[in-house]
Formats: C-alpha cells, sequence, structure tokens
C-alpha cells in the first residue's frame, strides 16, 4: 500500500476539493497522482507557496516552503 500525504495544508488546500491523504496499490499510481497534485497546486493556488513532493518509504509527501523575502536579514527568521 503506497500513499500520497499533502503534509503542508495552506488556506488554497483547505478551500480545494482535494483529498490530504490518498492509498493506492502501486508505487506508480502514487507516484503519478502527486506529480499530478502538485502540478496543479503549483498552477492554479495563490502563489505564495511553492509545492513539491518527497518519496519517504512507501509514500509520496507534499509540502511546500516559503520562499526567502528579498529583504532577508539572512539570520533565519524569513524561513
Amino acid at each position: 500500500m503506497y500513499k500520497v500525504v499533502v503534509s503542508n495544508q495552506c488556506g488554497c488546500f483547505k478551500n480545494s476539493n482535494m483529498d490530504g491523504t490518498l492509498h493506492f496499490e502501486s508505487q506508480d499510481e502514487a507516484k503519478n497522482k502527486a506529480l499530478q497534485m502538485v502540478e496543479k497546486m503549483n498552477k492554479e493556488f495563490c502563489g505564495k507557496h511553492e509545492f513539491e513532493v518527497q518519496e519517504m518509504f512507501t509514500s509520496y509527501v507534499i509540502s511546500f516552503y516559503n520562499p526567502a523575502r528579498d529583504n532577508c536579514c539572512g539570520n533565519g527568521c524569513c524561513i
């Protein structure tokens, strides 16, 4: 059993009709679904976050990071 899990659920995700956890019989199905979801989320959501997929054991985890601001001082508080 393979899973796709959305670990960071922003407001756009919560307002969408997407599920946060999906189960698949094959690894290929899970991977393809995770990649499709990330593409859709990066295209259709507000653009504040950039989503990416990471493979972790039998799961594909979708998460995002906040890009550093252009006026960042470099001490880590902007991340």
